[in-house]
């Protein structure tokens, strides 16, 4: 490059800034020159014996951009004083000289052979980068995992079961209702992962009760690196604002806000209903209040939403807590032409019923009833249930055939049963892995501060909090006289190395626990309620979750037994008690979820003879709700409630009459248990979780962690960007940009670092580390990078392989096969962006088959720059016709890939829209809707893949040495 004289107008290309366009010596002096890029608005200075710069001349037959937009084909060129003129045909044309000075600064030379012919040449860790990023590309366009193993969840089966089944739909509508504790959250954001990197959604809205905002904000960038606007009032103005009066929720693509956002504002319901959403996810969907002849507004607000928006999901408490009429009014959201009755949809329930009894009877190996073998007829159809029933009940067949027939009974029930295509759940009894209950009381005496008048005149369930009624002065607060706080005391001396979560029913009370923990003792705890804004609750969150700086103890107010996840945690102090056993319950479910690795232990101080004794007792004697969940508590306190509210206003005056309740209340806790258990939809629980088909997808993700191969590819890909990388501890790296970083900001890496892993289990255990897998958006847009910006797709080396004479030279090139369709379509599943390789040599015979890629890895030298040049310029004719032969041989393999690709397309369509018909007849839950959906997508992949479209991505010159 020192030999090179560089004169002004010259144009020259950056080879380290190849993205800047075409430049032009704008000066020289002495040893420096000064280059201008105008194509990006930058000035580049180079010493001038080793710019790192490429002279840009090209030959008779190329098409040159003018900067005044007409273009030439070249016919001649002449040269004068170092500057280069070219002369040739215009487009409309007419004959034209074009002067290097006049060249369009925006030419690009990304295409390969372009690229080779102007002597940008990459350095071979690029091609070969960029190789393994297309057999990257290939193989995840065709997974059936998307979504599933690339979030900072653990693998647990029935969540993938669900997320697996769901994400696939186009538009899905389901009713997430598993039990507290079993993961209804990452489920719905398993699903939407999903359904983004598949392209089936790219707008989303979700839709939660205020509290629960910021920690939802928060799981989904932690957890599925998905980066949510939150949306108010005020940043709806604000956006309205700056948009000239815009519909604020068209100004992203992924929104999180309250709900009392639409309650509050009709405007604002109306704009997001018009935001051409793909998916709506609301939470807590049992506080939707539905009467059959006056909904709530909140609930009028989600139908009118789901109303505009293809897909919904919702994520509710268990139907057994909802009633019939509540489940009924959940599922009314998802379909209401499906759910048009209430007393149709009650009708049918006890249809599926019988269903359910006959799969348990199939499961259990019992003999089937006349009845139930007619069910099987009518639900199957009677020429392929009569079949199976003969194969089952054959004496003389094989066992294992017999259990086969049986087998296949079971699953084409589940298939065609009704719910379970809108509705998912999960219970604690089918999904094991919940850790022990361990109830400990704490009875102390009721202080003479609690004895007033005021407080016997209280109702009785007001005397659950009995500091409520004290009004608190400096120096008389209630925490003074209270000896639970006392005892609070002693109990964190006990545990002083345990984390320890308290939760009592209002703020004040959690407050005032602060203050005299605080004044009395010098503990400091962390707050959480409602009077605080989301992100003190949060940064409370954290310092109670820090296991080496954090604080023992979270006092949380009402507000922290819904939704949040403490299971770090394994004590739980109910400072007092919910009149309320569902609520009781979601206190508990803060620490009870699967995962927890400890036995949970539950501290309940009381006082004697009063009404928390009442209600402790009722809890624990009458429903046994703190050792185990009790979904009949919520109808057995309407039926005793009266009763309850008596006891607490006259106990201990009547101590009788809280044995007499006891005995009641264990009589209805049983019936009602046993009323449960038999009405519980068996069918719709193993439709939930198909244990076979949820554990081999665990395997199959457990395998892909081990397998993936990640590691090496961005250890590669970071030493070729110039990003730092070093071991930080076991499993993780901390990697930064560095001095000789290749862009200005490498995706996602902020400027000071980070720690990241690639091991799963540690990515649970640190939260704020990087967890790398192949759908992480630092690994997806650093393959995007990688591809569009041409690095790799033009190299020379020499090569020391038998198959290349030395002197003789073979051209590698690299093709992708690549389906144009809409993302929605999918097409990658049946023709994913498929890479393809040949080798042709100077007689243009195809060498491929003899020349093994990681065979020639080793046997590839360097080749110096101005070598290559003079090889590649006097040849460039037989270079052209290499890869014409190329393309040739390529045109010819392609066929039977799309062909295979459009065969596999159309089966798999048609069996599908043949087995929705079929389920339509029998299973009302199908919606014609659907069937519909799956034909239109047919046709059009039928289209699209038929203009598949095959080019050249990279090619290598091997000269053999």
């Amino acid at each position: 490059m020192a030999e090179q004289q560089f004169i002004p107008g010259q144009r020259w290309i950056s080879d380290t800034e190849p993205e800047l366009g075409l430049g032009i010596v704008k000066q020289t002096s002495g040893r420096t020159l000064t280059l201008q890029f105008s194509a990006a608005d930058e000035a580049r200075t180079y010493a001038a014996d080793n710019a790192p710069l490429t002279r840009v001349k090209f030959q008779v037959g190329d098409r040159i951009d003018s900067d005044q937009g007409w273009s030439l084909t070249v016919d001649g060129i002449d040269e004068s004083q170092g500057l280069l003129t070219y002369r040739g045909t215009r487009s409309d044309g007419v004959t034209d000289q074009l002067a290097e000075a006049s060249i369009s600064p925006f030419m690009q030379f990304n295409r390969p052979q372009a690229r080779l012919f102007t002597g940008q040449i990459d350095e071979n860790i690029w091609f070969e980068l960029r190789d393994a990023t297309l057999k990257q590309q290939q193989r995840l366009k065709q997974s059936d995992l998307i979504g599933l193993g690339g979030a900072r969840t653990e693998l647990l089966p029935h969540q993938l079961y669900i997320a697996h089944e769901a994400s696939r739909r186009l538009a899905p509508r389901v009713l997430l209702a598993d039990e507290v504790g079993l993961g209804k959250t990452i489920e719905a954001c398993l699903i939407l992962h999903a359904q983004l990197l598949t392209e089936r959604a790219h707008r989303a809205l979700i839709v939660v009760p205020p509290p629960l905002l910021h920690q939802w904000l928060v799981e989904l960038l932690r957890r599925f690196n998905l980066r949510f606007s939150l949306f108010d009032e005020d940043r709806c103005q604000e956006l309205e604002s700056s948009n000239a009066g815009d519909n604020p929720f068209l100004a992203e693509q992924l929104v999180l806000c309250g709900l009392d956002l639409f309650t509050d504002s009709p405007e604002r319901l109306e704009q997001a209903r018009q935001g051409e959403w793909d998916i709506l996810i609301v939470d807590e969907a049992h506080h939707l209040e539905w009467h059959e002849d006056n909904p709530s507004p909140a609930y009028q607000a989600i139908e009118s939403l789901a109303d505009a928006i293809p897909g919904v999901l919702l994520l509710t408490a268990t139907p057994e807590q909802l009633g019939q009429d509540g489940h009924f009014a959940r599922l009314r959201l998802l379909d209401p032409d499906r759910y048009p009755s209430l007393a149709q949809f009650r009708q049918e329930q006890g249809h599926y019923q019988s269903i359910a009894d006959t799969v348990g009877h199939l499961i259990s190996d019992q003999l089937l009833s006349e009845q139930e073998e007619e069910l099987l007829r009518t639900t199957l159809g009677e020429t392929e249930a009569t079949l199976l029933l003969r194969e089952m009940q054959d004496a003389a067949a094989a066992p294992a055939l017999r259990q086969q027939a049986r087998d296949r009974l079971v699953e084409l029930l589940l298939d065609r049963h009704g719910t379970g295509r809108g509705m998912f759940r999960n219970t604690r009894e089918r999904i094991k892995g919940f850790a022990p209950r361990t109830f400990h009381s704490y009875p102390l005496d009721l202080p003479d501060c609690y004895r007033s008048d005021q407080q016997t005149a209280l109702p009785g369930f007001r005397r659950l909090q009995p500091e409520r009624s004290l009004k608190s002065r400096p120096g008389q607060e209630w925490w003074r006289c209270d000896p639970r706080v006392d005892w609070l005391i002693g109990l964190l001396k006990q545990y002083r190395q345990e984390k320890l979560l308290l939760i009592c029913a209002h703020a004040a009370t959690a407050s005032g626990l602060e203050q005299a923990l605080r004044t009395r003792e010098g503990m400091h705890a962390a707050l959480f309620h409602e009077r605080m804004s989301i992100i003190e609750r949060d940064r409370a969150a954290a310092w109670f979750a820090d296991q080496e700086q954090g604080c023992q103890l979270l006092l949380c107010s009402e507000i922290g037994s819904e939704g949040r996840n403490f299971q770090f945690a394994h004590h739980l102090i109910l400072f007092d008690l919910p009149d309320n056993p569902d609520l009781l319950e979601q206190r508990i479910g803060r620490l009870d979820r699967i995962g927890q690795k400890h036995p949970i232990e539950l501290h309940a101080p009381y006082f004697r003879d009063s009404a928390q004794e009442v209600w402790l007792r009722w809890y624990h004697e009458g429903l046994n709700a703190f050792v185990h969940t009790c979904p009949a508590g919520q109808q057995i306190l309407e039926q005793v409630q009266p009763t309850l509210q008596r006891l607490c206003a006259t106990y201990p005056d009547d101590p009788s009459g809280l044995d007499e309740l006891l005995t009641r209340t264990r009589q209805l806790h049983a019936a009602i248990s046993e009323t449960l258990q038999q009405g519980r939809d068996h069918l719709l629980e193993m439709n939930s979780c198909r244990e076979q088909t949820a554990n081999q997808l665990v395997a199959q993700l457990r395998e892909l962690d081990q397998t993936s191969g990640l590691a090496t590819y961005m250890e590669q890909l970071f030493g070729a960007y110039g990003v730092e990388s070093e071991p930080h501890s076991s499993h993780s790296l901390v990697i930064r940009p560095g001095q000789q970083t290749l862009t200005e900001q490498f995706p996602h890496l902020p400027a000071e670092g980070a720690t990241l892993t690639y091991e799963r289990d540690t990515a649970l255990a640190h939260e704020d580390w990087l967890f790398l897998t192949w759908e992480h958006p630092m690994v997806r847009d650093a393959m995007d990078m990688l591809l569009e910006s041409g690095r790799g797709n033009c190299c020379a080396m020499g090569a020391g392989h038998p198959a290349i004479p030395s002197g003789t030279l073979a051209l590698e090139m690299l093709f992708v096969l690549e389906c144009p369709a809409p993302g929605i379509l999918q097409a990658g599943r049946f023709l994913p962006p498929t890479r393809l390789r040949t080798v042709i040599d100077q007689r243009l015979e195809e060498r491929d088959k003899l020349i093994d890629p990681d065979e020639l890895k080793s046997r590839l030298q360097p080749l110096p720059k101005p070598v290559i040049q003079k090889i590649v310029t006097p040849l460039r004719r037989p270079i052209e016709a290499m890869i014409a032969q190329g393309e040739q041989q390529i045109a010819n393999r392609i066929r039977p890939l799309l062909q295979h690709g459009m065969t596999a397309m159309n089966e798999y369509y048609s069996a599908e829209v043949d087995r929705r018909k079929a389920l339509s007849r029998v299973n009302p839950y199908v919606r014609q809707a659907d069937i519909d959906l799956l034909v239109r997508h047919q046709r059009a992949l039928n289209h699209h893949l038929e203009s598949s479209r095959v080019r050249l991505d990279a090619i290598r010159l091997l000269v053999g040495l």
